[in-house]
């Protein structure tokens, strides 16, 4: 497949998470983080809720009526067997003041919330929300997203033993693809 080929990404429309406490959710991601509320649907059964976390892309909430899951919470970049699929998510800033403020207004909402880490090519804080799921701000210092990838660049592609998929991807082009189904 080619670049030409490829879908017109436009960042997530929405990542759909699950939460037992939809009013604390949106008093978290409304109140704390200032997330607008921009869509809900629901009938008898469940609740689905989606909050702006840039443009034309949101996070979103399941609550399953009489189906409550089993909360737990886990830091970010550690593994657990019952998030075996899904480990945090990260949400973008455009600098570091505004991670910056974020962490104060977390503070002040009584959010424990990491200091900044400096991962090289962006730097993060880290925080949970009510449902216990680990979340992430960064910014790009660099913005890898933006213009050609640079291979040689060892700041973002410093794996010393890449997968052969990206040693394909440097040379050109992906020699095959995994086949899925449908759960």
């Amino acid at each position: 497949m080619t670049d030409a080929s490829a879908p017109r990404w436009g960042g997530i429309n929405h990542l759909a998470l699950v939460t037992n406490d939809m009013d604390a959710t949106v008093r978290f991601y409304a109140g704390v983080l200032g997330a607008r509320l921009v869509a809900t649907v629901g009938d008898a059964s469940f609740r689905h809720y989606f909050f702006r976390i840039g443009e034309r892309n949101t996070v979103a909430f399941f609550q399953y009526q009489g189906h409550p899951v089993e909360p737990f919470s886990k830091p970010a970049g550690i593994p657990d067997p019952r998030a075996a699929q899904f480990d945090h998510v990260s949400f973008d800033l455009p600098d570091e003041e505004a991670v910056l403020d974020l962490r104060r207004r977390l503070k002040a909402a009584g959010s424990e919330v990491t200091d900044v880490v400096d991962h090289g090519f962006i730097r993060s804080i880290y925080f949970n929300d009510p449902n216990g799921i680990a979340l992430e701000a960064s910014w790009w210092i660099d913005d890898a997203t933006d213009g050609p990838v640079d291979w040689d660049d060892a700041r973002v592609f410093s794996d010393p033993d890449p997968v052969p998929a990206v040693r394909e991807l440097r040379e050109g082009a992906l020699t095959s693809v995994p086949t899925t189904r449908l759960a």
